[in-house]
């Protein structure tokens, strides 16, 4: 559970190196049995994984893993991923969203959410990220509002076994520099 004694947490986001998959593994695996609702992959599926698919993720130029890191030990504490879902229609996914229940209200999620937009925006490719998102976690639809997202309309649900619980998704729109 979150600590309200920790008031001031310093963190740096960067964006994971291929040689550091153990890392972003680690922190996918303990997002998933802190949160298993959140996430369309449930943890005994990604557990099976062979270390050459985690390996393969984190090789992939398309895709952008990035990582939170307290500067006092260099722990994760959060992770997302920024991946293509369609470059021809130039739109940008964000996936595996997670932070740390210590560091939940430190703003470790607006800062691994901007560095997707920030990627995405690098690329020079993308219009928009879309994202999905649990109805029933608010404080992800309330991050996500916060950082420029909107919804589309379109709701769905998570996928088996959890197809009882409705997702939605959400927009941001990427506005070119003039």
């Amino acid at each position: 559970m979150f600590s309200p004694e920790v008031v001031d947490m310093e963190f740096l986001i960067e964006r994971n190196p291929a040689t550091e998959w153990r890392r972003f593994r680690t922190a996918r695996l303990e997002a998933l049995g802190d949160a298993p609702d959140s996430f369309g992959r449930t943890l005994a599926d990604e557990e099976e994984k062979p270390d050459s698919m985690w390996i393969d993720r984190s090789q992939d130029v398309n895709v952008a893993q990035f990582v939170a890191l307290r500067k006092e030990d260099g722990k994760c504490i959060g992770i997302v991923v920024g991946s293509p879902i369609s470059k021809q229609d130039g739109i940008a996914g964000l996936f595996s969203m997670w932070v740390a229940p210590e560091a939940r209200g430190m703003k470790v999620g607006h800062a691994l959410v901007e560095k997707v937009k920030d990627w995405a925006i690098e690329e020079r490719i993308f219009t928009k990220i879309l994202l999905d998102v649990n109805d029933l976690n608010v404080a992800a639809i309330k991050l996500y509002k916060n950082c420029g997202f909107i919804p589309t309309g379109k709701i769905g649900s998570m996928p088996p076994p959890r197809e009882y619980i409705s997702e939605h998704e959400l927009c941001y729109t990427i506005v070119p520099e003039l």
